[in-house]
Order: C-alpha cells, then structure tokens, then sequence
C-alpha cells in the first residue's frame, strides 16, 4: 500500500511538471543573417576563433511595432577573463595575460549597438537597422572599461596582452526600452549607470552615482550623479544589466545584478538583498527603491549550487504599473518571477542608502529583523522545464501577439555558443500599453 500512495504521488507530481511544462507552445528560433558575423581573432601559436555578434543583453518591443519584431543591444563586446584565454585562443593565458589582472578584448573596437530583430514563421530570424552609440561629436563608443577611481574597474589589454586605453565615455550597455518619441533608455553595468539615447544612437546623458561624476570628466556627453552614491560599491561587472518602462512612460525600472560589495566583496558573495529602482521621467529623479531578494541558490535545477552569489539579475519587463517580470538566472537556469512593488518598503534616501550603515542591508539577509519587506515574487517560468532553451538568456520581449520572446547572450560565440530566441505563447499577461 505505502508503495502504490507513493506512487500515485509521484504521478501528480510529474502531471504538474508536464503542465508547468506546457504552459505555452514553445519555439527556438536561429539566424542566418550575415551581420551576424564579427571576425576571425587568431593569436601567434593559437587558433582561429570565428566571432558572432552577441544581440541578447537586452530586449524590448513597443506597442504598436511590427508584431513580430523587437529590439535588441549588444554589450561591450567579445571579452573574457584570463582563465579562458586556453580555450577560446588556444594559448597559454600566461601569453597574454602575463600573471596581470586583466580582462581581455577580442575586438576593442566594437562598439556596443542597437539591432532591430524580425522573427521569421520558417524558424529563423533577422538581423536589420543597426545603430551604434556614439558619442555627441558621432563618435562609435567602444566597451573598454571607464578609468574609474571610486568604483572598481578591469584593466583592458587584446588578444596580444597589449594594454588598451581605457575610455571616459565608453559604455557596457546591458538594458534597453525604446519610447514613443523614438529615444532609448539603457542599463550600463560598469559605471554602474543609466543613459537616455537619442533615436539615432546618440547618448544624451549618463546617469551615475552621486560623488562620481568627476571619473566621467571629459565624456562627450552629458553626465550627471543621479543615482546613489552607494552603488559605487556594486561588485565588478554586477552592475545595471536591466531596464523597463511602465505603461504610461513615466517610470523607468532598472535593478543592480547582485547585492552590493558593501560593505565589502564578502558581504556580496552571501547577501540575497538586491535593490529595484524607479526613476520618475517627469521629474527627472528616483521615486523609489526597493528590496529583491534572490532565490536560494539551490533551487536552480539545472545548476544547483552552494553560491548565494551564482543568482543574478539579467533582465526586467514592464506588464503594468509597478508588475515587472524579472529575469533570475545562473549560468545554466533561468527564472522568470512576476514582481509587485505594492507593499514593499520604499528605502530610497534611507539609512540603507548610507555607506556608514553597518551592518549593511548586504548583510542582513532576515529582513523580518529590520521591520522591511522585500517585493513579493511570484514564479512564472523556470528554463528547467523547457530542454531547448538557451542558456544565458538575458533579454525579453513582450510580441505582438502577446508570446514572450527571450533571448540569450551568446558572448559573441568566444565559446562556440548561437544566438537564439525562445518563444513562447500564454506565459504572461501584460496590461496594454
């Protein structure tokens, strides 16, 4: 008997798997557009590497574009730490890297750009409309790192272990929302920042963290400290990888990827509270911040780990006037989990703003202590159940027909990965812009 009741248990397990399984018909979609080829790197003694353009660490669809087209950015291009210089150049990383720490960049002048994505009933999509940011006087903007002095940065060198310059004005873009009047907002993970571009590519203003205006001098742009100073302390490149609008275009919502490194590295490595803004376009300013607190890192299926710091934040959707869909994800899991900001506590100006604070919110994983209330989450998509969806999926995009496109960050195939887009019918209900 005690066989046969666990057996039936089993079964309405695996019945509610299937149905969570099948929540929407589900379709990968591949391109062979010819922009979708980069370069060739190729070191002394190395191989040959064949680039991609890696259009996945953003996505956002207007109401009222072709149903079946969004938009995408790309980051600051193909880059990687010294412990993948053997496997993607096929060298010694003591070659290039020389026993330094550094970061390296495949192809330093790529410039982070906008792509514009139709998929195709045949399985396939294309790549048109590209438009590089630049700067005021035209000028493509790189990825190089910034030469920050109050937030920690990487040093660039290329495939030769050449040092590069770093660069005032170049951006890491990782977020994207386009308005009605045609212009661009985007998440920056370096600065960390946000920046408002114009339709054809322009930056118009950065927007960094109060107190570090000073390392942008000499940006051909506008920048301005709109942003609290304490994210200077975000981990490096765990900065804004996010960015959504709601319906009426007043409010942007953007997040940091992980907690903070404050008031050190290893409060980040165990904290689980990550912070949610709201920036009023109207005024000009934040409107609120809010407490996210990561999964445990456990419950990511495909790659369960012991790393409160494997979870991050890669994306968020606008569905309705502070409902966001927030992308949560690990190297090999993606989570998708409907966010409420009714409820929660508002910090923004707090004490938890001030880097004098100890312990730090980082360091306060039991918000019940602190009389505080994270965003409600509610799971609505989990990649575990769906075997042919991409891994690092960073983008998304609500079609015309009201499926969601996710797409992932290929890295520019410096591993050999594709770019692809997962679609999938009935998964949410967006409220109608």
């Amino acid at each position: 008997m005690k066989r046969t009741i666990a057996a039936g248990f089993a079964g309405i397990a695996a019945m509610l798997l299937a149905t969570t399984a099948m929540a929407g018909e589900a379709k990968v979609f591949e391109t062979k557009s010819a922009i979708n080829n980069l370069s060739t790197v190729m070191v002394d003694g190395g191989k040959a590497r064949d680039l991609t353009v890696g259009f996945g660490s953003g996505a956002y669809r207007r109401p009222g574009d072709p149903a079946n087209m969004f938009y995408a950015v790309s980051d600051r291009g193909p880059n990687f730490v010294c412990d993948d210089v053997q496997d993607v150049l096929g060298v010694s990383e003591d070659v290039v890297c020389q026993g330094r720490k550094v970061r390296v960049y495949a192809t330093p002048d790529y410039s982070p750009s906008i792509y514009t994505i139709f998929l195709n009933d045949d399985g396939s999509f294309d790549v048109k409309d590209v438009i590089a940011l630049k700067d005021q006087n035209g000028v493509p903007l790189t990825g190089l790192t910034n030469k920050l002095s109050v937030a920690k940065t990487e040093k660039p060198v290329d495939a030769n272990g050449k040092e590069l310059a770093q660069s005032v004005s170049s951006i890491d873009a990782e977020g994207i929302i386009r308005l009605s009047d045609g212009s661009y907002w985007i998440g920056e993970e370096n600065g960390p920042s946000i920046l408002h571009v114009a339709a054809d590519g322009t930056v118009n203003e950065r927007i960094v963290p109060a107190g570090s205006e000073k390392d942008f001098e000499g940006a051909a742009y506008k920048v301005s400290g709109g942003l609290p100073a304490i994210l200077v302390t975000r981990q490096t490149n765990r900065g804004i990888e996010s960015m959504a609008v709601s319906p009426d275009e007043s409010k942007l919502y953007f997040m940091v990827q992980n907690p903070l490194a404050n008031p050190n590295a290893d409060a980040y490595k165990t904290a689980k509270n990550t912070r949610l803004f709201v920036y009023d376009r109207v005024k000009g300013e934040l409107a609120g911040e809010y407490i996210y607190q990561l999964d445990d890192p456990q419950t990511f299926r495909n790659d369960p780990s012991d790393k409160q710091n494997a979870p991050r934040i890669s994306e968020v959707l606008g569905l309705g006037d502070d409902r966001l869909l927030v992308l949560e994800r690990t190297d090999g899991t993606t989570k998708l989990h409907e966010v409420k900001l009714d409820g929660a506590s508002n910090i923004l100006a707090s004490r938890w703003d001030d880097m004098s604070t100890s312990p730090s919110l980082e360091q306060e994983n039991d918000l019940s202590k602190l009389d505080l209330k994270a965003v409600a989450k509610t799971l609505r998509f989990d990649s575990a159940d769906y075997p042919m969806a991409p891994t690092k999926i960073e983008g998304l995009a609500i079609m015309g027909d009201g499926a969601l496109a996710l797409i992932n960050d290929n890295d520019f195939g410096i591993k050999g990965d594709a770019t692809k887009v997962l679609l999938i019918d009935g998964l949410v209900q967006a409220d109608k812009f």
